[in-house]
């Protein structure tokens, strides 16, 4: 079989398989037709628990398919605890961060010589960091995603560069889903939005040859959020 009749036979196949019907949840039924000024935008999005308890395990859930490695904690003790049995596994020699509430508390704690973004530093040096670690605006169950911006989380750069993000986060920034995140936006920076707003989805990706997943393509291959 030639690779073109190999390609054509993948298309074959997949032309079974229905696609998915927006705002489809669980029972298959299609919704009326989304109209923003009678429908909220969450009829047509995945559905979400309403207990802290369950938006809390539905992005854990999410977080193992999207290859995030998700640590939910008790306190800043283990938090520390955690951070340290990564430098050591990983055997960090230099980290990059910001100046903020979690990192000034947990951080100090890895003894390693720190490259601070929120200050003049040397993008060459930055590129040879071990691990970015930065805080963030929230963390979404709907999606697993990690909302960061440049203001949150030191930058642009750190959440970008170095090999492995790491995420420290408080139990009380977690949303249930996105309209939420958004609105929390525009709760925190009125008129005034950040210059870069990420919804952090797992580690970077791809899957555009053979639609093999490949880590790390434009970014990070690893993402750890931390958060107690």
């Amino acid at each position: 079989m030639s690779e073109r009749e190999k390609i054509l036979g993948r298309i074959r196949e997949a032309l079974k398989v229905e696609a998915h019907r927006p705002g489809a949840h669980g029972d298959g039924k299609r919704p009326a037709v989304f109209d923003p000024k009678i429908s909220s935008p969450r009829k047509w999005l995945p559905l979400v628990g309403d207990s802290v308890d369950e938006q809390l395990a539905l992005f854990a859930k999410n977080s193992v398919e999207l290859k995030t490695d998700f640590q939910l904690l008790n306190s800043a003790d283990e938090a520390r605890s955690a951070i340290v049995a990564l430098r050591d596994r990983e055997n960090w020699k230099r980290i990059a961060l910001h100046s903020g509430e979690l990192t000034n508390v947990i951080c100090p704690s890895l003894n390693l010589p720190l490259l601070r973004t929120d200050k003049n530093y040397d993008v060459t040096e930055l590129e040879k960091c071990d691990a970015g670690i930065s805080e963030c605006d929230a963390f979404i169950a709907q999606t697993g995603s990690v909302l960061v911006t440049n203001r949150s989380a030191g930058g642009r750069a750190l959440s970008v560069l170095p090999p492995h993000h790491v995420v420290l986060a408080r139990r009380d920034q977690l949303v249930a889903d996105l309209p939420a995140a958004f609105e929390l936006l525009k709760k925190k920076y009125g008129a005034n939005y950040p210059s870069m707003i990420s919804f952090i989805t797992g580690p970077s990706r791809t899957g555009d040859i053979e639609r093999i997943l490949v880590l790390g393509a434009h970014g990070p291959k690893q993402l750890t959020v931390i958060c107690f």
